[in-house]
């Protein structure tokens, strides 16, 4: 597998695994993370795509998996806010977001979130509380469980995470 930034040739099959997402999470007990919003909204990825910060998953040359990520200084304005618990670290960070696969090739997840974690050895990541796979991967990845944090999305609570270099 390899990374490489999303080009607007990508849209349609990116928008193509959103969907098999969301059909995915409400299948395994997570209905309300995408579902109800049809997350994420088109306008959004193609925005990202514009501003370089979508990646897609590449196994044999077919589109397995996608995902935005962007390092850099205090990036996620919802992360200056932690409940219950507190960051790890208060350098830059990279945050990936809105990542997900299509179910074709196992690992696909992890794949992506090791590859960024490569690009700045410090990392914040969030999920909803209901997204168990999200966890685990978080989890086997040697992510710290670090507070609640709140999306302007909706009003469900996103559990956070942090891995930092330093700290492994």
């Amino acid at each position: 597998m390899r990374i490489r930034h999303s080009t607007e040739k990508d849209f349609q099959r990116i928008m193509e695994i959103y969907e098999y997402a969301r059909h995915f999470m409400a299948e395994h007990g997570n209905p309300n993370q995408w579902g109800p919003t049809n997350w994420p909204p088109e306008a959004l990825i193609l925005s990202d795509i514009a501003d370089y910060n979508s990646y897609v998953c590449v196994c044999e040359d077919k589109i397995v998996g996608t995902f935005f990520f962007q390092c850099g200084e205090d990036i996620e304005p919802t992360y200056r806010r932690i409940e219950d618990g507190r960051w790890l670290d208060d350098s830059a960070y990279g945050v990936i977001h809105r990542l997900a696969g299509d179910g074709t090739v196992k690992g696909v997840g992890k794949f992506c979130i090791d590859w960024a974690f490569e690009q700045c050895g410090h990392l914040r990541v969030d999920t909803h509380g209901d997204n168990r796979v999200m966890q685990n991967i978080f989890e086997k990845s040697g992510f710290t469980y670090c507070g609640t944090i709140y999306v302007e999305e909706d009003c469900y609570p996103r559990m956070a995470y942090e891995k930092v270099l330093d700290r492994i």
